[in-house]
């Protein structure tokens, strides 16, 4: 595998937290037509522009970041995603998104929550990272949380 060398500029953190903010607000767009699965916001940026936004759609369709990666060519290098859940690792009703944006070379990603499900758990961020993107995890956790904590995985007590 060829890493990425991501060229997407480094954020200061009030501009940041702007675009956490905007992918907090996709993922709004994605309840109820997202259930079981959880209401994942996602958009790219690119020279302090968004270019792209996703949201979860119904299963079996379009996780956020796909949905976002659609509609923008070429490789991403430049591009910085914001997600408000870590990019799922495994191919199950649909592909892994963590692959996907691998395949695309995006730069750099900032992520408000880790995934708690047991397939995933930092896995998805690992394979981000092993591939040379620049990641940022935990960010804006607080803002997104209530969106997405009913929805995620509860383990079997």
């Amino acid at each position: 595998m060829t890493l990425i060398v991501p060229s997407a500029p480094e954020l200061d953190s009030a501009t940041a937290e702007e675009f956490m903010r905007a992918a907090i607000a996709e993922g709004k767009r994605a309840l109820p037509a997202c259930l079981p699965n959880p209401p994942v916001g996602c958009v790219l940026v690119r020279d302090g522009q968004i270019i792209a936004r996703g949201f979860t759609q119904p299963p079996f369709e379009y996780h956020a970041e796909p949905m976002a990666l659609s509609q923008v060519e070429g490789d991403l290098e430049d591009v910085t995603a914001f997600v408000t859940l870590e990019p799922c690792s495994f191919h199950q009703r649909t592909p892994s998104c963590a692959k996907q944006m691998i395949a695309r070379r995006v730069g750099a990603v900032y992520v408000a929550l880790v995934d708690p499900h047991p397939r995933n758990q930092g896995a998805g961020l690992q394979m981000l990272r092993d591939a040379g993107m620049r990641v940022t995890e935990n960010f804006l956790t607080e803002e997104a949380a209530p969106d997405l904590r009913p929805y995620l995985h509860k383990p079997e007590s």
